[in-house]
């Protein structure tokens, strides 16, 4: 039975809407000092190094596990980017709480979706529904990303399993009442010698089981990440999750999952520090006017809107493709950490020049600052390295230039429509690779064919840089063709990675720039305004080592009217307004 029948028959969640409004009420006003869940509170248990315990307790209370449980199984999960909105306000308010409480439990839980059987898989739903949580222990300090050099064991023996060896770096491993565990499962060379096993702690043997210390880390100070030893521990031989030998091809399904959610879901804290930037600002005198009134400082927050902006739609984008393309988001997902990462790092750091001296300021009104650009650094390394996508994508560049390059089909047009019906997610779906198939990036020269007529600078800098793009990809197939295999692997050289970067450029502009376009029915008037898909594909044309462009002052002068327009109404500044409702870092545009 695939996941996608199974859904169809369960009985549906509440709304989204809904269940922003109930989030939103247990998080509270984060500007009250008395709020349990507020900035205060957040800030004492960072400096303390612990996670919030009334955060876990609210969320807890609120039932936020079950946006990691398919709805078949009891659970609210029917779309990732409904997933992906939930998590967002977890993030703006505290991302300890976000990955500590609910994030490393949907990393472990997809796999059991993917590979699990029955009873596996309503154990892992009833585990989860009751307030538990599931730890996932891929790595080894000594291997990194590597995973075909594990060196845990689960080898048989006696009808059984026995776990030998060590996991590290683990998040909640101390806390978690099950692990999903990635395992050498035969002494044989090759990757079918590895598979996943899911073990309730209950199975698990103590005096054989040795936990490590924790380790404290600069971001992310209240996440409990450590490790376990097992020493000739037995589990049950029916803990493998799937057949046996499939480990790494189950790994590489989840990733695909939770490369693309986990990066969106942490642009809820890129939105939260511009909110506090623009209050620190627009309060802060210099010269005779408010900082806000600098045309320098306009000019960088501008900017980091774009980039933010660009970054929200090209995730959106990759996360529908889960539901509408799993054949081909093998390249999606390693596409969207390895831009979306950099993107959000980068803005952050332009956000802290702009509040100079007050953004490392561990008190006062910008306070929360400081917690989110450390507390953001893991999305450039954690669960997998910017540089482990572009290794992944590299060998499927060939393939690609001679095969979906040249046949030039269009994604579908639901792939571009944010917040629109989804069909259901069908983990069983998922490739292993795209072999050859990739619609999204030929998306832009179909689009730029059928773009509407309009007047203005937007408009003439969307065609030419739409132009600008459609080029660079037959570049790209051209340059990619005449690769020696030589170059591409780990070895490759410099010239060979660079193509990923600009074939990345070339999927972003392509999401953004239809996006736009099928949005003039859409209802949604800030999609349907050429600005900022004008301001991201003029960002996106920055020659690679050069500072970001400066935005013209026509695209500059629209989206600060915009950004203005959504500190006053508390609408954030992601690519779909929220409701001043859903609204998690205080009363909209209040001065703190």
């Amino acid at each position: 039975m695939t996941t996608a029948h199974v859904t169809a028959a369960a009985p549906a969640p509440a709304s989204l809407p809904a269940r922003l409004d109930a989030l939103a009420a247990v998080l509270g006003d984060a500007d009250d000092p008395a709020n349990p869940l507020g900035d205060r509170a957040v800030l004492d248990a960072d400096e303390r190094g612990e996670m919030l315990t009334a955060g876990e307790e609210a969320l807890h209370a609120f039932g936020l596990n079950a946006e990691f449980v398919p709805a078949y199984l009891g659970g609210r999960l029917t779309r990732l980017d409904h997933l992906v909105d939930v998590m967002r306000a977890v993030y703006r308010r505290d991302p300890c709480l976000g990955l500590g409480y609910g994030a490393s439990s949907f990393i472990a839980g997809v796999n059991v979706w993917t590979a699990g059987d029955d009873t596996q898989r309503r154990a892992a739903a009833a585990l989860l529904g009751a307030g538990g949580r599931i730890a996932v222990a891929y790595h080894e300090l000594a291997h990194g990303n590597d995973m075909t050099r594990t060196e845990f064991t689960a080898l048989p023996a006696g009808g059984r399993l026995l776990l030998d060896g060590r996991k590290e770096v683990i998040t909640n491993v101390r806390r978690a009442d099950a692990l999903v565990l990635f395992a050498r499962t035969s002494t044989a060379p090759g990757s079918r010698s590895h598979s996943q096993l899911y073990a309730e702690k209950t199975d698990l043997a103590a005096d054989r089981t040795a936990y490590l210390p924790r380790y404290r880390t600069t971001g992310m100070r209240g996440v409990q990440l450590g490790g376990v030893r097992f020493d000739a521990c037995p589990l049950p031989a029916g803990s493998v999750l799937g057949a046996p030998g499939r480990g790494l091809e189950t790994a590489l399904r989840s990733f695909q999952i939770t490369r693309t959610t986990l990066v969106s879901m942490s642009a809820g804290i890129v939105d939260s520090a511009l909110e506090t930037t623009l209050r620190h600002v627009r309060a802060r005198r210099l010269y005779g006017r408010t900082a806000a009134d600098l045309p320098h400082v306009r000019s960088v927050v501008t900017g980091v809107f774009s980039d933010l902006l660009a970054a929200d739609c090209f995730a959106t984008v990759g996360t529908r493709a889960l539901h509408l393309l799993p054949a081909e988001t093998a390249i999606h997902a390693q596409a969207v950490k390895f831009f979306v990462s950099q993107a959000l790092l980068d803005a952050m750091n332009r956000l802290s020049g702009v509040l100079g001296a007050a953004f490392y300021l561990r008190e006062g009104p910008a306070a929360r600052f400081q917690k989110l650009l450390r507390d953001i650094q893991p999305v450039g390394f954690g669960h997998a390295a910017r540089a482990a996508c572009q290794v992944s994508l590299l060998p499927q560049l060939p393939l690609l230039a001679r095969r979906a390059w040249r046949e030039g089909h269009a994604a579908p047009s639901a792939l571009f429509a944010p917040g629109e019906e989804l069909p259901p997610l069908d983990f069983g779906a998922l490739a292993l690779s795209a072999a050859g198939r990739e619609s999204l990036g030929t998306s832009l020269a179909a689009g730029l064919a059928a773009m509407p007529d309009g007047q203005g600078p937007a408009y003439r800098l969307l065609r030419r840089y739409g132009e600008h793009f459609v080029r660079e990809l037959t570049r790209l197939g051209e340059d990619c063709a005449a690769l020696d295999p030589a170059e591409l692997s780990v070895t490759a050289s410099p010239y060979a990675y660079d193509l990923t970067s600009r074939y990345v450029g070339v999927l972003v502009a392509a999401s953004c720039f239809e996006t736009w376009r099928r949005a003039r029915h859409s209802g949604t008037p800030f999609l349907s305004d050429p600005h900022w898909a004008a301001a991201a594909l003029y960002r996106l044309s920055t020659p690679r080592g050069a500072p970001p462009r400066t935005l013209p002052a026509p695209l500059e002068d629209a989206l600060w009217e915009r950004l203005s327009e959504r500190h006053r109404t508390g609408g954030g500044y992601l690519l779909l307004p929220r409701s001043p409702h859903h609204h998690p870092v205080g009363t909209p545009g209040r001065q703190q």
